[in-house]
């Protein structure tokens, strides 16, 4: 599992929601930007455990921590920001720590040759008339977007052309689809099957956004 997700670069931490590691039935809550990483690594559980059933929900952190705390039947959680699990851990709804697994990193993504070296200071210049993130209030590659933003000095003046999206993933199919002219996305999105070799991006800075 280490193997396969690490040639991905997000963040992801998870923790046993049950005490058993043997269940029958898994179900599994995943930060949108794990759907293609996650589901290699569920193809090769199931090879291994051919009677056992898996299923994995993607979405927003945020909601997931909120659907936890309300009672929902996780056997596992995938969280883009560590603080959700330790939240869960903190309050007894864990059955163990949290755990850091790897390092998040967002670009600036584009489908046009322009964003091969434009960057988040040059966009209240640019043509863009759309431009995606995920929310920040439940999703925190949409907080970083947000922090990454801030730091270039040009949030405010990208208030008016935002898109948000329920979660990363979304915001990358913005993207994808023309609904935006550019976004803030995770790097494993566009480094996925799915979105490699489409459009131009540019790695943000780590120091401009929280980890």
């Amino acid at each position: 599992m280490a193997r396969v997700l690490s040639r991905f670069l997000f963040v992801v931490t998870f923790c046993w929601m049950m005490p058993s590691a043997q269940a029958a039935s898994l179900t599994i809550a995943a930060a949108a930007d794990l759907k293609f990483a996650l589901a290699e690594v569920v193809e090769k559980f199931r090879v291994q455990h051919p009677a056992d059933k898996v299923e994995v929900i993607y979405g927003s952190s945020g909601k997931f921590f909120t659907q936890i705390v309300n009672g929902a039947p996780f056997d596992l959680y995938f969280s883009a920001d560590i603080a959700y699990p330790q939240k869960l851990a903190s309050q007894g709804l864990t059955a163990g720590a949290a755990h850091p697994y790897a390092i998040g990193r967002i670009v600036l993504w584009g489908i046009g040759s322009e964003w091969a070296h434009l960057g988040l200071q040059d966009l209240p210049r640019s043509k863009v008339a759309k431009f995606a993130i995920a929310n920040p209030q439940h999703a925190p590659y949409g907080l970083r977007a947000q922090q990454a933003l801030q730091h270039a000095g040009v949030w405010e003046a990208m208030q008016p052309r935002l898109v948000l999206g329920e979660n990363v993933a979304q915001s990358a199919q913005f993207v994808d689809s023309g609904a935006a002219d550019a976004g803030v996305v995770a790097l494993s999105l566009v480094l996925s099957p799915a979105m490699q070799g489409k459009g131009n991006w540019t790695l943000i800075p780590a120091d401009w956004h929280e980890p």
